[in-house]
């Protein structure tokens, strides 16, 4: 079906040039919030093994990144680098729930329309931010650690919810507020500002993601908990590291119980 959801959602996967994912993202958010784009459950997803992306920058094992101080302005400009790539990420990662899961309530599929737009627009106020930094997007290597979870979890929307939003996307809620504070000590004020926007917005896609898997899990009358965790061992292999931004995991939906379990596993 032409004017499909779940079409729109396939071509900003498949744009391949950030300004066009960018452009796609925000523009098909418009068009389902004006119900110019269709609810289509048919058809079954393409395995997508990599979204489109453009050559550079240059994916390497997250090991093979190169440690740089933020006293450096080239060090300065690599932290800025890779947070932008990972809001890039966070793009794909929210059009493809729209597109991959088939079976949910029609407010999960505006859920994460929403948070594809408003991950692209975090994307450019990065992206710019590089540029004024005197470097673009694609200037430093990069890892492709979030879409390899997004892969590992495409079979099961419960599965995605919980790793994708509730581990890995919870985890920026943990370290940012320490990003700030150095960007601080850098006098990046403008880098500040853009990352407590995305940190208060962060929470909101954490809280989509914490909602959502409680959902499933009552559908399947499943304990949360006792599967949240579960799935943090079977998946996350004691990779998930303290501190924990216990105020702001809390808004986003998880529990005391969750936050005490999560320390005791880190």
């Amino acid at each position: 079906m032409q004017n499909s959801l779940s079409n729109a959602a396939l071509n900003v996967l498949n744009a391949t040039i950030p300004d066009h994912k960018v452009d796609l993202s925000i523009g098909m958010s418009d068009a389902w919030r004006c119900k110019k784009l269709v609810l289509d459950r048919t058809g079954i997803p393409e395995h997508i093994e990599y979204p489109g992306r453009p050559e550079k920058p240059l994916l390497v094992p997250i090991s093979q990144l190169p440690k740089r101080k933020l006293s450096t302005d080239e060090g300065h400009a690599a932290l800025i680098h890779a947070i932008t790539h990972i809001e890039f990420n966070a793009i794909n990662l929210a059009w493809d729930a729209v597109y991959r899961f088939r079976d949910m309530p029609e407010d999960f599929y505006s859920d994460w329309v929403r948070v594809g737009e408003e991950e692209a627009h975090h994307f450019i106020l990065l992206r710019e931010h590089l540029r004024a930094l005197g470097y673009d997007y694609g200037s430093f290597e990069a890892h492709n650690g979030l879409w390899e979870m997004a892969f590992k979890t495409a079979h099961d929307p419960l599965v995605r919810m919980a790793l994708v939003p509730r581990v890995l996307e919870a985890r920026g809620l943990d370290v940012t507020p320490g990003m700030i504070e150095r960007l601080k000590e850098r006098g990046d004020h403008d880098g500040v500002e853009i990352l407590e926007l995305i940190l208060r917005e962060e929470v909101g896609h954490v809280e989509i993601g914490s909602r959502w898997f409680h959902y499933l899990c009552d559908q399947r009358n499943l304990d949360s908990r006792k599967t949240f965790i579960e799935l943090m061992e079977q998946y996350m292999n004691g990779q998930l590291k303290p501190p924990f931004h216990t105020e702001a995991r809390l808004k986003a939906g998880f529990s005391k119980e969750e936050l005490e379990l999560l320390e005791k596993l880190s």
